[in-house]
């Protein structure tokens, strides 16, 4: 133990000995918050802790070795000098401090999300203003930074107390005793870069012990590198021809042309017009709900009653019953509503850099002539959401705290005022100051006798679920309960509103959730936990209808624009809800790494490994059961991932000139 750890070493041992016990208690504290989703075996809780504890060791490698360095070069006749005792002081803290940090955010990160630190966790290192409130306002900052700061004092000095500062200032450790120690963590390091992945810890068919044996600060680094996923290079692939073939065959119908039939493209003329139906122009409000899983509904078996207003809506709309959110992020929504394109792998596209003059639901409208906004009661920088609206034609109406747009982007973009705002919490300004500017830009667009187009996006169903008093039976702050009730009045009384407006009549209103306020669970892919409600209300000449279809977030729009009798160019996936054979039924959901595919109560899974994985799903109990692979269904869920992530990367999401 001496050569490992030489006296000269003796705060490294405490360092990483106090690194390898934080690790220990949150892993097994994750055990025990959702030991009833684990894979509770003897065998599989035994190689959970021994995965996680080699990941441990690969992550507190690359902490030591900056000091590691300094012991390494530090002459031996300046040990215990005033530089040595400063550096070393400095260091030891730091070091500790960085380790409590992480020890209170991975709790407050499974919290939110049931995993280890992802691509979440870094996007949030960006937009500190909105996560550093959201912090402030969901847990007693004051509170939390006093006990990390009074851990890291009763380390050093229970540390200082052991004698492990007087054993490194004392040393009479030479210059090979430091290399013989010094060398094997940086075999570690070397070999945790060239030959350990994150995936690697995913050893298991439970996700919850696949994220027990992660370790928090790896993963994030991990996630750091890996945030885009080519797919051609990292999933399961079938001859671009044949993946193009399938696809365009899925859109094909006797209205339907493909401009250019023989090209990898899916571009094409739809054709909803008849000779008895004529085409119409509504105005069109589309409310994209945060978090709102359709679980929340009474329609599905919530009987808290916190949807009322939904509820009723359901009765007299068109209302899809069976519907699946693509992803499990607002951006993931966005992409899914904005593009009717399948999810692609790695961050969303509404983040990544190539993403302005693509072909969107907006481009549909500009054919039309409609005006387009986007309303957003936080700031639109947030996300890249400005960036993304704002480089696809729409004008942007945001609480902008000064972040520009791109000067490249031609838009107008329209600030929340101070005297229009009653209530704002991190996220933004409440729903009904956020529909209060909607109907004020309403009015404006109503006078100037152009359609228009508002996708509004909005925040109160996020945490800390905070929105204005005495509005609702449930004390703000309280619980998702009181922000889904909150969001659910807000939209009675933008409706009530509306329909003193001379506009309302000729506007239709589209209600669907961007995700679920929950996407985590012992499966790979949690099916449930996508499954989100979507509502056309006051639409002209159509009976309300509850439609139980299986069909994905990308469906909505396209099924809208078939209501309008309108024909238009498209280079959009999405299919006509409404006109769907039964064989024709299917859904897309994933996160940044799974790609599924639903269909008749299967689901194929794909991932960054070339894995595919088939299931049958179990409504009932939302279970997965793995059975041998359809060869035909693998290649059909295998084409669409394929062809969006090509088209994508190929320019063929932009708008065709």
């Amino acid at each position: 133990m001496n050569k490992i750890f030489p006296s000269r070493f003796a705060l490294l041992k405490a360092y990483i000995s106090l690194f390898l016990i934080l690790s220990f208690i949150i892993r097994l504290s994750f055990l025990i918050w959702n030991f009833s989703e684990l894979d509770k075996s003897g065998f599989t809780i035994g190689k959970t802790f021994l995965i996680g504890f080699l990941f441990d060791v690969a992550t507190i490698s690359f902490f030591t070795i900056p000091y590691l360095i300094y012991l390494l070069l530090f002459p031996k006749h300046f040990y215990g000098s005033i530089i040595d005792k400063i550096i070393t002081y400095f260091s030891f803290s730091l070091g500790v401090l960085i380790l409590f940090f992480s020890f209170f955010g991975e709790f407050t990160f499974w919290e939110e999300f049931q995993r280890r630190y992802n691509f979440i966790a870094v996007d949030y290192l960006i937009y500190t203003y909105e996560v550093v409130e959201n912090i402030n306002e969901s847990y007693p900052l004051p509170i939390l930074i006093s006990a990390m700061l009074a851990l890291v004092l009763i380390s050093i000095v229970l540390v200082y107390k052991l004698g492990y500062f007087g054993k490194v200032f004392t040393s009479e450790t030479n210059f090979t005793s430091k290399l013989i120690a010094t060398i094997p963590w940086f075999i570690i390091v070397a070999i945790s870069t060239l030959f350990i992945t994150n995936k690697q810890a995913d050893f298991s068919n439970n996700r919850y012990n696949n994220e027990l044996a992660k370790a928090g600060i790896y993963s994030f680094f991990a996630a750091f590198r890996n945030n885009e996923l080519p797919y051609n290079e990292f999933y399961k692939i079938i001859p671009k021809e044949a993946a193009y073939k399938s696809v365009k065959a899925s859109m094909l119908d006797s209205k339907n042309t493909f401009i250019n039939p023989n090209k990898n493209a899916i571009y094409r003329t739809i054709v909803n017009s008849d000779s008895i139906s004529k085409a119409i122009k509504p105005n069109v409000i589309f409310i994209c709900i945060e978090s709102l899983s359709a679980n929340f509904l009474k329609e599905f078996g919530n009987t808290n009653n916190i949807t009322p207003t939904i509820d009723s809506l359901e009765n007299n709309s068109l209302f899809f019953k069976n519907l699946f959110a693509t992803g499990t992020r607002t951006v993931r929504g966005m992409e899914a509503i904005t593009l009717s394109i399948p999810p692609t792998a790695g961050r969303s596209i509404v983040k990544r850099k190539e993403n302005q003059g693509l072909f969107t639901i907006g481009e549909v409208f500009k054919q039309k002539g409609y005006e387009r906004n986007f309303f957003y009661g936080g700031d639109g920088y947030f996300d890249n959401m400005n960036t993304f609206f704002g480089g696809n034609g729409f004008n942007i109406v945001d609480r902008g705290r000064g972040f520009l747009l791109d000067k490249s982007i031609s838009t107008t973009r329209t600030n929340i005022e101070d005297a229009e705002v009653t209530f704002e919490n991190a996220w933004g300004v409440c729903d009904m100051d956020l529909y209060n500017k909607v109907i004020k830009e309403a009015d404006k667009a109503h006078d100037s006798s152009k359609p228009f187009f508002d996708f509004v996006m909005t925040t109160s169903n996020h945490k800390p679920y905070t929105y204005p008093t005495g509005k609702i039976d449930i004390p703000s702050g309280t619980g998702r309960n009181g922000a889904v009730k909150y969001t659910d009045y807000a939209i009675a009384q933008f409706i009530k509103k509306a329909k003193q407006k001379p506009w309302f009549h000729n506007t239709v209103f589209v209600i669907m959730s961007d995700h679920c306020a929950s996407s985590a669970g012992r499966w790979e892919l949690d099916v449930k936990n996508y499954h989100i409600p979507a509502i056309i209300f006051n639409l002209p000449n159509q009976q309300p209808k509850k439609i139980d279809k299986l069909a994905s977030q990308i469906d909505v729009f396209p099924t809208l624009f078939a209501t309008f009798n309108w024909d238009y160019t498209s280079n959009l996936f999405g299919q006509n809800i409404l006109t769907m054979l039964p064989n024709e039924e299917r859904a897309f959901i994933g996160n940044y790494r799974k790609l599924g595919y639903l269909k008749d109560k299967k689901v194929l899974i794909l991932d960054e490994q070339k894995n595919a994985n088939f299931y049958s799903w179990n409504p009932s109990d939302n279970s997965l059961k793995l059975v041998p692979t359809d060869k035909k269904f693998e290649n059909k869920a295998i084409s669409f991932y394929e062809v969006a992530d090509d088209l994508y990367r190929n320019n063929g999401l932009k708008i065709k000139e």
